[in-house]
Protein backbone atom coordinates (compact mmCIF):
# COMPACT_ATOMS: atom_id res chain seq x y z
CA UNK A 1 0.00 0.00 0.00
CA UNK A 2 2.08 3.09 -1.27
CA UNK A 3 0.99 6.55 -0.65
CA UNK A 4 2.74 9.20 -3.09
CA UNK A 5 4.02 12.51 -1.26
CA UNK A 6 4.63 15.64 -3.34
CA UNK A 7 8.16 16.11 -2.18
CA UNK A 8 8.21 19.64 -3.66
CA UNK A 9 4.88 21.52 -2.48
CA UNK A 10 4.59 23.33 0.43
CA UNK A 11 6.40 26.69 2.01
CA UNK A 12 9.81 24.44 3.50
CA UNK A 13 9.82 22.14 1.05
CA UNK A 14 11.25 19.60 0.69
CA UNK A 15 13.03 19.33 4.01
CA UNK A 16 9.76 19.65 6.05
CA UNK A 17 8.18 16.87 3.38
CA UNK A 18 10.83 14.81 3.27
CA UNK A 19 11.76 14.69 7.22
CA UNK A 20 7.60 14.52 7.80
CA UNK A 21 7.86 11.07 5.61
CA UNK A 22 10.80 9.49 7.12
CA UNK A 23 8.84 10.55 10.14
CA UNK A 24 6.05 8.49 9.52
CA UNK A 25 7.99 5.66 7.88
CA UNK A 26 9.66 4.91 10.87
CA UNK A 27 7.00 5.19 13.36
CA UNK A 28 4.30 3.46 11.41
CA UNK A 29 5.52 1.47 8.88
CA UNK A 30 4.19 3.24 5.63
CA UNK A 31 5.68 3.13 2.30
CA UNK A 32 6.17 6.00 0.46
CA UNK A 33 6.71 7.33 -2.72
CA UNK A 34 8.40 10.85 -2.90
CA UNK A 35 7.95 12.57 -6.22
CA UNK A 36 10.17 15.63 -7.35
CA UNK A 37 13.03 16.18 -8.00
CA UNK A 38 15.09 13.16 -7.78
CA UNK A 39 18.60 14.89 -7.42
CA UNK A 40 17.28 17.23 -4.31
CA UNK A 41 15.40 14.55 -2.93
CA UNK A 42 18.24 11.97 -2.74
CA UNK A 43 20.88 14.95 -1.31
CA UNK A 44 18.08 15.44 1.70
CA UNK A 45 17.73 11.88 2.49
CA UNK A 46 21.41 11.53 3.12
CA UNK A 47 20.63 13.52 6.42
CA UNK A 48 18.61 10.60 7.68
CA UNK A 49 18.81 7.46 8.78
CA UNK A 50 16.92 5.54 6.05
CA UNK A 51 18.33 2.12 6.30
CA UNK A 52 15.54 -0.46 6.23
CA UNK A 53 12.76 1.95 5.50
CA UNK A 54 10.25 1.25 2.23
CA UNK A 55 10.91 4.74 0.45
CA UNK A 56 10.74 5.20 -3.64
CA UNK A 57 11.49 7.84 -5.62
CA UNK A 58 9.71 9.03 -8.50
CA UNK A 59 11.73 11.91 -10.73
CA UNK A 60 9.36 15.10 -11.19
CA UNK A 61 11.31 18.01 -12.63
CA UNK A 62 8.66 20.49 -12.54
CA UNK A 63 7.07 22.90 -9.34
CA UNK A 64 3.77 24.26 -9.20
CA UNK A 65 4.31 27.89 -7.31
CA UNK A 66 2.05 28.38 -4.55
CA UNK A 67 1.12 31.64 -6.55
CA UNK A 68 0.26 30.00 -9.76
CA UNK A 69 -3.07 30.05 -11.22
CA UNK A 70 -4.24 26.25 -10.46
CA UNK A 71 -5.41 25.17 -13.79
CA UNK A 72 -3.34 26.68 -16.10
CA UNK A 73 -0.32 25.37 -14.40
CA UNK A 74 -1.95 21.91 -14.30
CA UNK A 75 -1.82 22.18 -18.28
CA UNK A 76 1.43 23.38 -18.69
CA UNK A 77 3.45 21.62 -16.04
CA UNK A 78 2.39 18.25 -16.84
CA UNK A 79 5.24 16.90 -15.26
CA UNK A 80 4.81 18.85 -11.68
CA UNK A 81 5.35 17.05 -8.66
CA UNK A 82 1.76 17.32 -7.92
CA UNK A 83 0.55 15.75 -11.55
CA UNK A 84 3.04 12.99 -11.45
CA UNK A 85 1.69 12.07 -7.58
CA UNK A 86 -2.12 12.23 -8.54
CA UNK A 87 -1.09 10.28 -12.03
CA UNK A 88 0.47 7.52 -9.96
CA UNK A 89 -2.66 6.90 -8.08
CA UNK A 90 -4.83 7.13 -11.05
CA UNK A 91 -2.21 4.58 -12.79
CA UNK A 92 -2.57 2.28 -9.33
CA UNK A 93 0.69 2.55 -8.58
CA UNK A 94 -0.57 4.46 -5.12
CA UNK A 95 -3.21 4.67 -3.12
CA UNK A 96 -3.30 8.01 -1.84
CA UNK A 97 -1.64 11.08 -2.93
CA UNK A 98 -0.69 13.66 0.17
CA UNK A 99 0.13 17.40 -0.96
CA UNK A 100 1.11 20.29 1.03
CA UNK A 101 1.35 22.52 -2.17
CA UNK A 102 -0.85 25.04 -4.31
CA UNK A 103 -4.43 23.96 -2.93
CA UNK A 104 -5.84 24.71 -5.91
CA UNK A 105 -3.84 23.27 -8.04
CA UNK A 106 -4.25 19.41 -6.06
CA UNK A 107 -7.76 19.92 -6.80
CA UNK A 108 -7.42 20.51 -10.35
CA UNK A 109 -4.93 17.87 -10.75
CA UNK A 110 -7.32 15.61 -8.83
CA UNK A 111 -10.72 16.16 -11.05
CA UNK A 112 -7.94 15.82 -14.47
CA UNK A 113 -6.43 12.44 -13.46
CA UNK A 114 -9.07 11.14 -10.86
CA UNK A 115 -12.17 12.09 -12.02
CA UNK A 116 -15.54 12.60 -10.16
CA UNK A 117 -17.27 9.56 -8.34
CA UNK A 118 -20.50 8.51 -9.99
CA UNK A 119 -23.29 11.20 -8.80
CA UNK A 120 -21.41 13.88 -7.27
CA UNK A 121 -21.28 17.24 -8.67
CA UNK A 122 -18.66 18.62 -6.85
CA UNK A 123 -16.20 17.80 -4.57
CA UNK A 124 -15.44 19.15 -1.17
CA UNK A 125 -12.53 19.41 1.15
CA UNK A 126 -13.22 18.37 5.12
CA UNK A 127 -11.37 18.96 7.30
CA UNK A 128 -11.69 17.72 11.58
CA UNK A 129 -11.95 20.61 13.87
CA UNK A 130 -11.88 19.90 17.86
CA UNK A 131 -14.52 20.69 20.03
CA UNK A 132 -15.66 20.74 23.44
CA UNK A 133 -17.21 17.56 23.40
CA UNK A 134 -14.45 16.19 20.48
CA UNK A 135 -14.48 16.52 17.33
CA UNK A 136 -16.57 17.75 14.75
CA UNK A 137 -16.03 17.96 10.87
CA UNK A 138 -16.45 20.98 8.68
CA UNK A 139 -17.14 20.83 4.78
CA UNK A 140 -16.38 22.31 2.68
CA UNK A 141 -13.35 24.00 3.35
CA UNK A 142 -12.19 25.70 0.15
CA UNK A 143 -13.43 23.78 -2.92
CA UNK A 144 -15.97 25.78 -3.85
CA UNK A 145 -16.63 29.32 -3.38
CA UNK A 146 -20.17 29.27 -4.97
CA UNK A 147 -22.47 26.67 -4.69
CA UNK A 148 -26.32 25.57 -4.82
CA UNK A 149 -27.99 23.97 -2.29
CA UNK A 150 -28.05 20.31 -3.88
CA UNK A 151 -23.72 21.04 -3.84
CA UNK A 152 -24.36 21.27 -0.07
CA UNK A 153 -26.49 18.18 0.66
CA UNK A 154 -24.03 16.00 -1.27
CA UNK A 155 -21.36 17.60 1.14
CA UNK A 156 -23.72 16.83 4.12
CA UNK A 157 -23.76 13.39 2.92
CA UNK A 158 -20.09 12.50 1.86
CA UNK A 159 -19.60 14.38 5.46
CA UNK A 160 -21.83 12.14 7.20
CA UNK A 161 -19.52 8.82 5.92
CA UNK A 162 -16.56 10.08 6.36
CA UNK A 163 -17.71 10.87 9.98
CA UNK A 164 -18.90 7.48 10.43
CA UNK A 165 -16.03 5.54 9.29
CA UNK A 166 -13.45 7.96 10.82
CA UNK A 167 -14.75 8.48 14.08
CA UNK A 168 -17.17 5.33 14.35
CA UNK A 169 -20.05 7.25 14.81
CA UNK A 170 -23.05 5.73 13.22
CA UNK A 171 -25.43 8.28 12.74
CA UNK A 172 -23.58 11.42 12.48
CA UNK A 173 -25.16 15.18 13.95
CA UNK A 174 -25.74 17.16 10.38
CA UNK A 175 -25.72 21.18 10.97
CA UNK A 176 -25.78 23.79 8.28
CA UNK A 177 -23.87 27.09 9.52
CA UNK A 178 -26.09 29.76 9.09
CA UNK A 179 -26.56 33.50 11.10
CA UNK A 180 -29.42 31.80 13.12
CA UNK A 181 -31.06 28.79 14.62
CA UNK A 182 -34.39 29.30 12.95
CA UNK A 183 -35.19 27.89 9.69
CA UNK A 184 -36.20 31.29 8.07
CA UNK A 185 -32.75 32.46 8.82
CA UNK A 186 -30.44 33.28 6.02
CA UNK A 187 -29.78 33.77 2.47
CA UNK A 188 -32.06 31.27 -0.11
CA UNK A 189 -29.32 29.20 -0.57
CA UNK A 190 -29.03 28.40 3.07
CA UNK A 191 -33.19 28.52 3.28
CA UNK A 192 -33.08 26.16 0.21
CA UNK A 193 -30.54 23.84 1.95
CA UNK A 194 -32.20 23.83 5.02
CA UNK A 195 -35.18 22.29 3.63
CA UNK A 196 -33.45 19.92 1.57
CA UNK A 197 -31.52 18.54 4.48
CA UNK A 198 -34.72 18.05 6.87
CA UNK A 199 -36.14 16.05 3.94
CA UNK A 200 -32.84 13.88 3.16
CA UNK A 201 -33.19 11.19 6.13
CA UNK A 202 -29.87 12.46 7.69
CA UNK A 203 -29.35 13.25 11.29
CA UNK A 204 -30.42 16.84 10.58
CA UNK A 205 -30.09 19.11 13.92
CA UNK A 206 -31.03 22.23 11.71
CA UNK A 207 -28.79 25.64 11.84
CA UNK A 208 -25.67 26.51 13.74
CA UNK A 209 -24.89 29.73 14.23
CA UNK A 210 -20.80 30.24 14.63
CA UNK A 211 -20.42 29.95 18.29
CA UNK A 212 -22.11 26.34 18.04
CA UNK A 213 -19.71 24.57 16.20
CA UNK A 214 -16.96 24.45 18.97
CA UNK A 215 -19.75 23.87 21.66
CA UNK A 216 -20.03 20.39 19.71
CA UNK A 217 -23.38 20.85 18.69
CA UNK A 218 -23.23 18.87 15.81
CA UNK A 219 -20.76 16.34 14.51
CA UNK A 220 -21.05 17.57 10.56
CA UNK A 221 -20.61 21.39 9.48
CA UNK A 222 -21.90 22.37 6.38
CA UNK A 223 -21.04 25.50 4.57
CA UNK A 224 -19.49 26.65 1.37
CA UNK A 225 -15.94 26.81 0.68
CA UNK A 226 -16.13 30.70 1.19
CA UNK A 227 -17.26 30.66 4.86
CA UNK A 228 -15.51 26.99 5.46
CA UNK A 229 -12.33 28.40 4.69
CA UNK A 230 -12.50 31.54 6.82
CA UNK A 231 -13.82 29.94 9.70
CA UNK A 232 -11.10 26.97 9.53
CA UNK A 233 -8.43 29.72 9.33
CA UNK A 234 -9.86 32.02 11.91
CA UNK A 235 -10.45 28.73 14.10
CA UNK A 236 -6.47 28.10 13.52
CA UNK A 237 -5.11 31.67 14.14
CA UNK A 238 -7.91 31.63 17.80
CA UNK A 239 -5.21 28.48 18.79
CA UNK A 240 -2.80 29.78 18.18
CA UNK A 241 -3.04 33.91 19.79
CA UNK A 242 -4.85 31.55 22.70
CA UNK A 243 -1.48 29.85 23.43
CA UNK A 244 0.69 32.15 22.99
CA UNK A 245 -1.13 34.49 25.19
CA UNK A 246 -1.22 31.73 28.10
CA UNK A 247 2.79 31.57 27.57
CA UNK A 248 3.29 35.54 27.68
CA UNK A 249 0.89 35.27 31.03
CA UNK A 250 3.24 32.71 32.50
CA UNK A 251 6.82 34.03 31.58
CA UNK A 252 5.52 37.64 33.32
CA UNK A 253 6.45 36.07 36.96
CA UNK A 254 8.55 33.27 38.45
CA UNK A 255 5.59 32.41 40.50
CA UNK A 256 3.15 31.81 37.85
CA UNK A 257 5.93 30.03 36.36
CA UNK A 258 6.60 27.41 38.79
CA UNK A 259 2.29 26.97 39.24
CA UNK A 260 2.58 26.24 35.07
CA UNK A 261 5.45 23.38 35.43
CA UNK A 262 2.96 21.19 37.96
CA UNK A 263 0.06 22.11 34.98
CA UNK A 264 2.81 21.03 32.08
CA UNK A 265 0.51 17.88 31.33
CA UNK A 266 -2.60 19.92 31.18
CA UNK A 267 -1.26 22.69 29.17
CA UNK A 268 0.13 19.68 26.40
CA UNK A 269 -3.43 17.72 26.14
CA UNK A 270 -4.80 21.28 25.27
CA UNK A 271 -2.55 21.99 22.85
CA UNK A 272 -2.69 18.43 21.29
CA UNK A 273 -6.72 18.83 21.30
CA UNK A 274 -6.29 22.31 19.14
CA UNK A 275 -3.13 21.86 17.36
CA UNK A 276 -3.72 21.38 13.40
CA UNK A 277 -1.03 19.64 13.61
CA UNK A 278 -1.91 16.83 14.81
CA UNK A 279 -5.00 15.86 12.19
CA UNK A 280 -2.16 17.24 9.09
CA UNK A 281 -4.49 17.09 6.17
CA UNK A 282 -7.82 17.80 4.93
CA UNK A 283 -9.39 14.72 2.21
CA UNK A 284 -10.97 16.17 -0.59
CA UNK A 285 -14.45 13.94 -1.03
CA UNK A 286 -15.71 13.22 -3.92
CA UNK A 287 -13.11 12.20 -6.70
CA UNK A 288 -12.08 8.57 -7.72
CA UNK A 289 -9.72 8.39 -5.51
CA UNK A 290 -7.68 9.72 -2.21
CA UNK A 291 -6.37 13.27 -2.03
CA UNK A 292 -5.10 14.63 0.70
CA UNK A 293 -4.38 18.08 1.12
CA UNK A 294 -2.13 20.00 3.77
CA UNK A 295 -1.02 23.37 4.68
CA UNK A 296 1.28 25.20 3.08
CA UNK A 297 3.07 26.04 6.38
CA UNK A 298 3.01 22.34 7.55
CA UNK A 299 5.98 21.20 9.91
CA UNK A 300 7.10 17.73 9.70
CA UNK A 301 4.76 16.56 12.20
CA UNK A 302 1.35 17.81 10.21
CA UNK A 303 3.05 15.85 7.14
CA UNK A 304 3.28 12.75 8.89
CA UNK A 305 -0.18 13.10 10.23
CA UNK A 306 -1.43 13.71 7.01
CA UNK A 307 0.16 10.69 5.90
CA UNK A 308 -1.46 8.51 8.82
CA UNK A 309 -4.95 9.75 7.48
CA UNK A 310 -4.30 9.00 4.12
CA UNK A 311 -3.48 5.71 5.47
CA UNK A 312 -7.03 5.12 7.64
CA UNK A 313 -9.02 6.00 4.49
CA UNK A 314 -7.29 3.65 2.20
CA UNK A 315 -8.44 1.14 4.53
CA UNK A 316 -11.92 2.45 5.44
CA UNK A 317 -12.83 1.87 1.27
CA UNK A 318 -14.99 5.53 1.81
CA UNK A 319 -15.20 6.39 -1.42
CA UNK A 320 -17.50 3.52 -2.21
CA UNK A 321 -19.52 4.31 0.92
CA UNK A 322 -20.02 7.87 -0.94
CA UNK A 323 -21.00 6.23 -4.23
CA UNK A 324 -23.98 4.06 -2.31
CA UNK A 325 -25.31 6.81 -0.22
CA UNK A 326 -25.14 9.63 -3.15
CA UNK A 327 -26.98 7.15 -5.40
CA UNK A 328 -29.23 6.12 -2.77
CA UNK A 329 -30.41 9.92 -2.29
CA UNK A 330 -29.89 10.61 -6.13
CA UNK A 331 -33.06 8.02 -6.26
CA UNK A 332 -35.20 9.43 -4.52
Amino acid sequence: MWIAVDAMGGDNAPDTIISGVVQACKEYGYKVILVGNEEVIRRKLKQFDVSGLELKIVHAPQVVAMDEAPALACRQKKDSSIMVALRLLKEGKAKACVSAGNSGAIMAASLMHLKRLPGVNRPAIVSPMPTRKGMCTLIDVGANVDCKARNLLQFAIMGSVYFKDIFGVDFPKVGLLNIGEEATKGDELRIETFNLLQKSGLNFVGNLEGKDVLQGKADVVICDGFVGNIILKLGEGVAEMTLSLIKEEINKKRLWRMAAYSLKRVFKNVKKRINYEEYGGAPLLGVSGLSVICHGSSSHKAIKSAIKVASELISKSINQEICTQIDKYNGE
